[in-house]
């Protein structure tokens, strides 16, 4: 960032990073999802995750092997997979550099099964409903379920998440993300190997 102490215009500095949620947070909350989805579904049977990139897809592959602990008879490797929402996204002529990312859906396909979509931050709901949109193009689920590992708000369509790791109201400036081992190498606060920090923008000031 460039420091003209001679603008007279307004000024900000970096963002304030607080770490809302810990690895030990993200595990437990997790944990809870993967046991609500059992329940919900009663049981393992003709259950699908799908993971919507980048960070809903480890998130799924996480709460695939908590539930293969809890439920033997769970095949998480068979029943895992990715679905890239990209072209289905109502901002794709705004941000038209987006790369898309592989879709991989169970050999046994996803048709009369219950599917979870697995996503890190739900707000506006546009993602979701891209995702929604997407499935259909592989196939005709029985149930479609959403977990989210947090819930934002500042809903702009009618969707709501089925399980939900943390409701967190934050104001429409700040910025929640999700930093994971899997996909987020960048530098994050110190002993936070997964965590989710809020970033609040610092007031503009005049020089």
């Amino acid at each position: 960032m460039i420091d003209d102490t001679s603008a007279a215009g307004p000024s900000t500095g970096p963002s304030p990073a607080r770490v809302i949620l810990s690895a030990a947070d993200i595990d437990r909350a997790l944990t809870r999802i993967a046991h609500e989805i059992l329940e919900s579904n009663k049981g393992s049977s003709d259950l699908v995750l799908l993971g919507i990139p980048r960070r809903g897809y480890p998130l799924a592959q996480r709460i695939a092997a908590r539930i293969a602990a809890t439920d033997p008879g769970f095949d998480a490797a068979a029943s895992l997979g990715q679905l890239d929402v990209t072209m289905f996204r109502d901002d794709l002529r705004k941000n038209p550099a987006r790369a898309p990312q592989p879709t991989r859906i169970p050999v046994q396909g996803i048709d009369g099964r219950t599917v979870v979509l697995v996503d890190d931050v739900l707000c506006s709901g546009r993602t979701v409903r891209a995702a929604l949109d997407a499935l259909v193009d592989v196939g005709r689920p029985r149930v479609v379920r959403l977990a989210v590992l947090v819930d934002r708000g500042h809903r702009e369509l009618p969707i709501r998440a089925d399980h939900v790791g943390k409701n967190l109201p934050t104001s429409s400036q700040e910025k929640v993300r999700v930093r994971l081992t899997e996909t987020d190498p960048d530098p994050r606060p110190a002993g936070h190997a997964d965590c989710v920090v809020i970033e609040t923008p610092v007031p503009a000031t005049r020089a």
